[in-house]
Order: structure tokens, then C-alpha cells, then sequence
């Protein structure tokens, strides 16, 4: 597999990560699965733990929830594909560390999340950029739904879907899930 950026985008359950590794695996290298997830209750932690299982036991698992970007350099991992699995679970986690215990307040920080994803999101990009790997980068499509019925639903369906907008523009090529189908958004674009 040639270096490239992929963004996997689709809704929950959509398939969107089952479709994210089987492309690690056929590019039959090692493989760097960066985990966005934190287990914050006993759910969570089930659904963590199902998520591994998918996983290829020879795949150096890290756990990153914020600051992707700088965890994966000082990873120093030798992988030939990064894939980071999600934005979405991203982007929630960096939400609620800002919004803490007032998420109805969280209309009042949104130049302040807008700011901190949009530079998670460029860390991100700069460490595809300065890595020799392929990056394949998984993350929630929530702007087809109906509008969230509080600011903090907002918040996040806006900031999500810039982060997204951003990914998409950078990326070689973008996939959308759909029951489990791959439709292809942008197709690869030659390397100079």
C-alpha cells in the first residue's frame, strides 16, 4: 500500500470499522490501531472489549482519547498503517472535558471547541504528514440525523462535522458506510 489517508466515515453500526481493518489487513503489514474510547462505564467497557476481539492479536494497540497526534509520535512505532479508530469517540471525549459538569453551557464554549478539535484535528494531519505510514481514520457521520435536542447534541454535530470536512479535504481517499456497504466518496488521487 502505497502512504496514504483514508477517512471511514458512517453512522453507528454502520460497519464503518469492521470496513477500517479489513483494509489494514490487506495491506498485510503492521498495523498501529490507535483507540479513542475510554471505558467511563460497565457498557462501554463490554463494547471496548468486543472491539478488541476484531483485532489481530499482532496489531500494537494504543490507547489515545485526546492528543492523538503526539501519542502516536511518541509511539515511535515502526507501523506501516495507522489506524485510528474514531474521531467521533474523539471529539465526544474533548467535548466533555470542556464542558465538565454543565453540558447545557456547552453553546457558551463553542468558539473554544471549535478551536481545540480544529487543533486536534491539524495535530492529527501533521503527524500523517511528518509519518512514513498510512493512515486510515475512522469517524461518525451525525449530520444526516435529526437536530439534537440540546447544545451540547449541537455542539457536537457541528464540531464533528467540520473536524470531518477537514479529514475529507486532506484525505486521498474517503469511504461513507451504509449497512455495511462501502460507498466511495473520493477515489485515490495520484502522488506526485
Amino acid at each position: 500500500m502505497d502512504k496514504n489517508l483514508m477517512l471511514v466515515l458512517g453512522g453507528a453500526r454502520s460497519g464503518k470499522s469492521a470496513f477500517a481493518i479489513d483494509i489494514a489487513q490487506q495491506a498485510g503489514a503492521g498495523v498501529l490501531f490507535v483507540a479513542t474510547a475510554v471505558a467511563g462505564d460497565e457498557e462501554m467497557a463490554r463494547r471496548i472489549q468486543r472491539h478488541k476481539q476484531t483485532r489481530p492479536k499482532a496489531w500494537v494497540t494504543l490507547e489515545a482519547p485526546a492528543n492523538v497526534g503526539a501519542a502516536i509520535e511518541a509511539q515511535n512505532s515502526r507501523a506501516d498503517v495507522v489506524l485510528v479508530d474514531c474521531v467521533g469517540v474523539l471529539v465526544s471525549n474533548l467535548l466533555l472535558e470542556l464542558v465538565g459538569s454543565e453540558p447545557d453551557r456547552a453553546s457558551e464554549r463553542l468558539d473554544v471547541a471549535e478551536h481545540r478539535v480544529a487543533d486536534e484535528v491539524a495535530d492529527l494531519l501533521r503527524c500523517y504528514e511528518e509519518t512514513p505510514a498510512s493512515f486510515i481514520i475512522v469517524s461518525n457521520e451525525v449530520g444526516l440525523g435529526l437536530v439534537p435536542p440540546n447544545a451540547l447534541g449541537r455542539v457536537y454535530r457541528d464540531v464533528l462535522g467540520t473536524a470531518n470536512q477537514t479529514l475529507a479535504r486532506a484525505a486521498d481517499q474517503v469511504y461513507l458506510l451504509v449497512a455495511g456497504i462501502p460507498l466511495a466518496l473520493k477515489a485515490c488521487r495520484g502522488k506526485d
